[in-house]
């Protein structure tokens, strides 16, 4: 250490001019152990600044560097830590507090010590010191290293004591008194000398003479002391006489003590008997209750419910240490316990007859909706029980078992009424859906079982006939059934008319409002189910029903602790799951009865899928924003599944449908019917989707089908035989773009772009084929100029060639008079005419384009006459406008 200090002191310190006092190797508290050394310093210029310095080694580790400087006048406590105890932690507060662990105690205490010194030094503001020993603060610690490290420096310390402002005053008066003083320092130091030796023996003199003074001071303390030891004796005096004093007094105390300890007894047992009184008590008149009370009037269960909230306090009052050894409060409990066992038997068996009468009122409704589609109401059943529900409440918190046992019979008994009533209710949906309105009345008259037999065989077999075999929209186009309610045929050719009947929208129109009916019938009795069950068996639900009161306002205002038989409250989570297990075992009907009722309604016309999809997916919609994780919205959710299913299982087949298509190879194609039944699908679907959840299914279908017609369009104009394949394109996709056109598809517009470009494409190819026909020969001719042209042939010269001079050209000009133009023209209408169908009405738009195609011919060839016979004077027998004339008259003449 004292190396260390010597290297501070010549590389930090002596070029700063300060002398380094003491030092101590510390670490910061709490901190990875990065050592520094903390270094008391004074400087070698007046004024003295006393500082405290950190210095720390470099990264490198070659040298010290100065960190940072505190002035000792800034430090406001050094907190030792502890006075008795060796410990090398310690504080010092600057503007904030430092907190240090010292490498070794005595360097600690060495640097406390130097900074004590200081202080008293050359600070007129002291620090404080806490925790600090006394004797530290006023001697050096002299040990070891300490010693080598701060002996210097106490030297150092006490090597000069700086005078104060009186010893400076009477200096400069002795010095202004004597003319040499500063001339002569010597003899004015000789004269000081001098003076001092005459006081210091004027000094002794002065206590020479006090000696005898000092003699009768003395003689007056000895005769103090003797009047001191009378005073002890009249004290110890006092003293024997005040102790039988004392001994009555701690009597009489004692005496009091125990009075007061009496009554303080007498105060608490009378306070303990009052609390149990109090608390323990159970009137007369709810024992009368809970033991003979009326279950069955309101005002009977007001008062059970009042005793039994009253039974329920007393048998769960805190009782304080040591009542439960008492035997009137074992009496009390046991009373208690039996009046609950009772009451709880009185209870349950009561409800449970209400179960049961419930299930037999209900089915005495049932006939009134067996021919209505309606659901009987069950709230009259739910407003009379929700009376019980504080009852409930009280069961579930006191006897479990009881509770958990009326929950399994409300579940069996309403599971078989619920039953009856849903299976009623969708025999009476398919009745309507299948529309066997003659029979209705007499199934209304069949027993249950046998109806259902009935209904079930009619479901399958279609009695009325509708039934019978598949009518998918584009499906349907080669399915073959001699009961289906549509056609009897299976061609595809025959399908389009009979889609689009006023029988179809009438049948699936009522489709819709009947399964919609389904729907609305069932979802709020699910939900009036769930949240009678969540109030009246006292389970917490997901979240509040809208427009419904939550458990804690309707019935008690607060919401209770439910627990279980042993006393411990019931997870949300298992209460939570407990009423969808309830929900599932009441409405295990609903699932199967729904998909059912989905077969049978895609059984009847396939169409039937875009109807359930969109008020299934609408429904399931709406229960998942009520309650996501409820028995309805997962229910509706998995039944979606299925109409989901049989929706992409509808366009399935309908491509499937497509590609199996088969023409007549003996008459026109035309309009093919896929293409027209894709015209009805599209336009019935976006009036079904309209502003629906489920547009996504929808457009995710479109794209299929399209593409499914656009391919099969393709492949049956390559195998038409009579028609030609440009006429087959042009139609069918200027019948596509149209209805995408009408439609507005937003997801189908490249397809529409297309369907455009190819009808325009295969309506430029059939009119250039047809138009080569009426002037062929000029064709021909024309053709072979060109030919020569392209060889090399200059275009002037052209015309002495042999087989195209101008008498050549006059030959063949004069074979195409204007009536043998307008003849050809003619022709050309007719066979046109004979390709074209007449729904799509594209004749005059054909005609009109090979007007215009043959005029441009026509300008092409008076092109290469001038070019290629210049002077010859040969002109065509015919003008444009006699080409106007003929296209006009013939278009007007058929």
């Amino acid at each position: 250490m004292t190396a260390i200090k010597h290297a501070l002191q010549r590389d930090i310190f002596t070029p700063n001019d300060e002398r380094l006092l003491s030092i101590v190797n510390v670490c910061k508290a709490g901190k990875k152990k990065k050592n520094c050394f903390l270094c008391a310093t004074v400087t070698t210029e007046r004024p003295v600044q006393v500082k405290v310095v950190k210095v720390k080694k470099s990264d490198k580790g070659d040298f010290y560097k100065r960190q940072i400087a505190w002035a000792l006048r800034d430090l406001a406590v050094v907190d030792a830590k502890d006075a008795i105890k060796e410990n090398p932690e310690f504080d010092l507060h600057f503007e904030k507090i430092y907190k240090w662990v010292a490498s070794s105690i005595a360097e600690k205490n060495a640097f406390i010590s130097c900074i004590w010194k200081l202080n008293q030094r050359y600070l007129r503001k002291k620090i404080d010191f806490v925790n600090v020993s006394s004797q530290l603060l006023e001697e050096s610690v002299p040990s070891g290293e300490n010693q080598s490290v701060t002996g210097g420096d106490e030297e150092a310390v006490d090597e000069y004591q700086e005078l104060n402002a009186r010893e400076e005053q009477d200096i400069e008066i002795m010095m202004e008194g004597c003319e040499y003083a500063i001339s002569n320092a010597e003899a004015f130091a000789e004269r000081l000398s001098r003076e001092l030796q005459v006081l210091d023996g004027a000094n002794i003199q002065s206590i020479m003479a006090s000696e005898k003074q000092v003699n009768i001071l003395m003689k007056l303390l000895d005769e103090a002391l003797k009047e001191v030891d009378q005073i002890e004796l009249k004290l110890s005096s006092y003293e024997e006489m005040l102790q039988s004093v004392k001994e009555q007094m701690d009597q009489i105390s004692e005496s009091n003590h125990l009075i007061h300890l009496s009554n303080t007894n007498n105060v608490k047992l009378l306070s303990e008997i009052e609390f149990l009184v109090n608390h323990m008590d159970l009137a007369k008149g709810h024992i009368k209750a809970l033991q003979e009370g009326d279950l069955a009037s309101s005002r009977g269960i007001e008062a059970c419910t009042n005793a039994a909230d009253a039974l329920l306090q007393c048998m769960n009052v805190a009782l304080r240490p040591g009542h439960d050894m008492l035997l009137a409060v074992k009496q009390q409990q046991q009373r208690f316990s039996d009046l609950r066992e009772h009451f709880a038997r009185r209870l349950a068996s009561h409800l449970n007859n209400v179960f049961v009468q419930q299930g037999h009122d209900q089915s005495s409704t049932l006939a009134q909706h067996s021919v209505e589609l309606t659901l009987p109401n069950h709230h009259p059943f739910h407003r009379d029980l929700l009376r019980y529900a504080k009852l409930m409440e009280w069961l579930k918190s006191t006897d479990y078992g009881k509770y958990e046992g009326l929950t399994k019979n409300y579940m069996d008994y309403l599971s078989r009424l619920y039953e009856r009533e849903i299976k009623d209710f969708f025999e009476v949906a398919k009745i309507k859906m299948t529309g066997t309105t003659k029979e209705s009345k007499k199934f209304a008259t069949l027993p249950r079982k046998e109806s259902a037999v009935k209904q079930e065989t009619e479901s399958l077999h279609g009695s009325s006939g509708k039934l019978t075999g598949s009518t998918s929209s584009l499906n349907k186009l080669s399915v073959q059934s001699s009961g289906n309610r549509r056609s009897q045929s299976s061609s595809l050719l025959d399908m389009g008319n009979m889609s689009a009947s006023d029988l179809d929208v009438a049948d699936r129109t009522k489709f819709d409002k009947i399964f919609e009916q389904v729907l609305s019938e069932l979802e709020p009795l699910c939900l009036a189910e769930q949240d009678f069950i969540s109030k009246f068996f006292k389970l917490q639900q997901h979240q509040s029903m809208p427009g419904t009161m939550t458990e804690a306002e309707d019935l008690d205002g607060g919401t209770s602790s439910r627990q279980h038989n042993a006393g411990t409250p019931l997870p949300v989570s298992s209460e939570k799951d407990m009423i969808r297990q309830m929900m599932i075992k009441i409405f295990r009907c609903i699932e199967p009865e729904l998909n059912n009722l989905i077969a049978l309604g895609d059984k009847i016309d396939s169409f039937n899928s875009l109807y359930m999809l969109v008020k299934m997916s609408h429904h399931v919609w709406t229960a998942q924003n009520v309650d996501p994780a409820s028995f309805l919205s997962t229910t509706l959710g998995n039944v979606l599944v299925t109409v989901k299913r049989n929706f992409d299982k509808c366009i399935s087949n309908q491509i499937r449908q497509m590609e199996e298509v088969k023409i007549s190879k003996k008459s026109k194609v035309g309009i093919l019917p896929f293409v027209a039944e894709f015209e009805e699908f599209a336009g019935l679907a976006e009036s079904i989707f309209k502003n629906a959840e489920r547009r996504g299914d929808l457009d995710k279908a479109y794209t299929k089908l399209i593409r499914g017609v656009f391919v099969n369009v393709e492949k049956v104009a390559n195998e038409s035989q009579k028609t030609p394949r440009d006429v087959v394109m042009m139609e069918n996709f200027h019948h596509i773009f149209a209805t995408l056109s009408r439609l507005k598809i937003s997801c189908l517009e490249a397809e529409k772009k297309e369907a455009k470009q190819k009808y325009t494409d295969h309506l430029q190819s059939y009119v250039i084929y047809s138009l080569g026909q009426p002037l062929e020969k000029l064709n021909h001719f024309f053709e072979g100029v060109e030919a020569r042209v392209a060889q090399g042939i200059r275009e002037e010269e052209v015309s002495y060639q042999l087989a195209f001079n101008k008498q050549e050209l006059r030959k063949v000009i004069k074979e195409y008079p204007g009536k043998e133009v307008k003849k050809g023209l003619d022709n050309l209408y007719k066979k046109v005419d004979k390709h074209l169908c007449e729904e799509e009405n594209l004749l005059q738009v054909v005609w009109h384009s090979m007007q215009d195609e043959f005029i441009r011919q026509y300008k092409h060839f008076e092109g290469l006459i001038a070019r290629c016979y210049p002077g010859s004077g040969v002109t065509m027998e015919f003008t444009i406008q006699d080409i106007l004339d003929y296209c006009s008259s013939i278009a007007q003449s058929h």
